[in-house]
């Protein structure tokens, strides 16, 4: 996985500071997926966008395919031979991921009932188990409902990621690993954000589907 990381540094040497924290978010999250735990992502304006932008490259095939195995083809086609065959065909192996801003009714519910800034908090409880993982984003890491989320998912013992900005604010010091690029501008720090979580999970799938994985 390293030649992933010499790759994006190599793009964007700023991030250089961020290289041993990218590392150790990949292996938090390889951990992750292989005990068969999920991803739970939050973060507000463009960094909810970015959460969203990470569920759409681990829910599905990212650069490599991701065939179904051998079992579970066969008991699509038991089910329904010929919608069961195109199921086998066409649907790719999944890294469980979710992206908590995507929840309107119930996240609005909450704000008019109870409190607008615990609604990630609110999911962490509900969804959050011991093998999962929160990624949170904020560019300033001082983000009260991402603060909130962290603290409730570290409870419940899920492993934290923080991705921020310069200094990483009060949420690096909550998170297992804290990914903090060199910028305080909310626009600069998203426009490194893209490239960090690139990488993780290009180092994931490689990981989990790569050809020696299925050696």
């Amino acid at each position: 996985m390293k030649n992933y990381i010499d790759e994006l540094i190599q793009r964007y040497p700023v991030l250089e500071s961020g290289r041993e924290s990218i590392d150790e978010a990949f292996v938090i999250l390889t951990a992750c997926f292989r005990q068969h735990g999920k991803l739970l992502i939050a973060g507000n304006g463009g960094s909810a966008a970015d959460a969203e932008h990470i569920v759409g490259e681990l829910m599905k095939g990212f650069v490599l395919p991701r065939e179904l195995d051998e079992v579970l083809k066969t008991k699509l086609e038991g089910i329904d031979h010929h919608m069961g065959r195109e199921l086998s065909d066409k649907l790719q192996q999944a890294l469980p991921a979710i992206a908590l801003s995507n929840h309107n009714s119930l996240n609005t519910a909450f704000l008019n009932d109870v409190d607008g800034k615990l609604c990630f908090a609110q999911q962490i409880l509900g969804y959050g188990e011991e093998n999962d993982v929160f990624l949170g984003i904020s560019t300033s890491g001082n983000s009260e409902n991402i603060l909130y989320a962290a603290i409730v998912a570290k409870a419940q013992g899920l492993k934290v990621i923080a991705l921020t900005g310069k200094g990483g604010g009060r949420l690096a010091h909550m998170a297992d690993v804290a990914i903090a690029v060199e910028e305080q501008e909310t626009y600069k720090v998203q426009e490194l954000h893209l490239p960090i979580y690139h990488c993780l999970c290009l180092m994931v799938e490689e990981e989990l589907f790569g050809e020696e994985e299925k050696a």
